[in-house]
């Protein structure tokens, strides 16, 4: 049966944007219960007072950033007593640079690049709040990489006892963690965690019937009708399974059909599929080590280079010590690295030491890939 082309002026997308990482739809399944309970914690905010803060916590692609965006969305259609910031840590990873995007919220620009001191900061940020009267909340999102950096307890500290200058002046954090190990009560100082002490809100990853629920919705809105078949759906659930990353999967639907369209087809076909994962697969590695600091590059490359034509597992301890003598940081700044690498899921750390800290590290790319794209 002759496939049927598609003439040069036509498309197979609606709207393009629904495949996009940071597009929050309007119907939104599977986490009804998460979205209730970040509504309790904004409550107090909408009677005027401060919301309460929270951690949401999951693996990457389980649903937190788009929950979140989702209840600020809603508070900026329907009050103007709550300032909802959002602050992506992959991007704003120090003190400054956060509070700089919540300053940007607040009055409508970035501070001065040159000559203005955290503090000023602040204390600009504070004195609108007091004036203002406004509750602010602020999602610090994949807030872990703040941690690994040291600079998490400053921020949230900062945020939380701003009313100590600013009497009246109210905010509230919630911080979207993947690292499933991070024990905030522990890794965190007392006088950190007195004023926080969040609500823990867990996103639990999608199954298999979830992850086709999410990508048919998706699939619905953003394409023409009988664009995707029934087993080329099965195929694009199967590889994001394989990921547990539903962003994988909404990837790869786009790249299918940009691919159908390239050849002209008015629908996707398993070689489209093929084509989509060989070219997505690259794009989400490279994206990742962009999000990481030249020491974090270092140690993946490293990593890599030691995985290569290894036949025994790769140990923690062998990578600190890769027998170069004595290493330049301690061993819990070198597995602190270690640790975010697996948050981005760029290695799997398997615990071979009940309570210690010695893992066995698994590579989750082909060495010699990870190797070029470190540089």
């Amino acid at each position: 049966m002759r496939t049927r082309l598609l003439m040069s002026d036509q498309t197979l997308f609606r709207s393009i944007d629904v495949f996009e990482i940071d597009y929050v739809p309007e119907l939104f399944n599977y986490r009804e219960s998460q979205l209730n309970d970040l509504a309790y914690q904004v409550r107090p905010a909408l009677e005027g007072g401060r919301a309460l803060n929270a951690v949401c916590r999951g693996l990457p692609g389980t649903g937190k950033t788009t929950s979140v965006l989702r209840i600020f969305a809603e508070l900026e259609q329907t009050t103007k007593k709550i300032l909802p910031v959002y602050v992506n840590c992959q991007n704003d990873r120090t003190k400054y640079m956060v509070f700089s995007r919540i300053y940007a919220a607040v009055f409508g620009h970035a501070p001065a690049r040159t000559g203005i001191s955290i503090k000023s900061v602040m204390d600009a940020i504070g004195g609108a709040l007091q004036r203002q009267e406004k509750s602010l909340i602020v999602c610090l999102d994949d807030a872990n990489l703040l941690h690994y950096n040291n600079t998490l307890g400053d921020v949230v500290n900062s945020l939380l006892r701003l009313h100590q200058d600013y009497p009246g002046a109210r905010a509230a954090v919630f911080a979207t963690i993947s690292d499933m190990d991070m024990d905030l009560a522990s890794d965190l100082s007392r006088w950190v965690i007195s004023p926080f002490r969040p609500s823990e809100i867990y996103f639990p990853p999608y199954d298999a019937e979830e992850i086709r629920g999410i990508l048919q919705e998706r699939i619905r809105v953003g394409l023409y009708p009988g664009v995707f078949s029934v087993p080329m759906l099965d195929r694009i659930v199967e590889q994001t399974m394989e990921s547990g990353d539903v962003r994988v999967g909404l990837d790869l639907v786009k790249r299918a059909v940009l691919n159908a369209e390239c050849a002209a087809r008015t629908e996707v076909i398993e070689e489209d599929i093929t084509k989509a994962y060989e070219q997505a697969k690259h794009v989400h590695l490279a994206c990742t080590i962009r999000a990481l600091s030249a020491d974090e590059r270092l140690l993946l490359r490293k990593i890599a280079e030691l995985s290569q034509g290894q036949t025994e597992p790769l140990i923690s301890g062998a990578i600190y010590t890769g027998g170069e003598g004595k290493p330049k940081i301690s061993y819990t700044a070198f597995f602190k690295r270690l640790r975010k690498l697996d948050a981005l899921r760029l290695v799997d750390l398997i615990r071979v030491q009940a309570g210690g800290r010695t893992s066995e590290v698994v590579l989750r790319y082909e060495p010699e890939k990870v190797v070029q794209i470190c540089g």
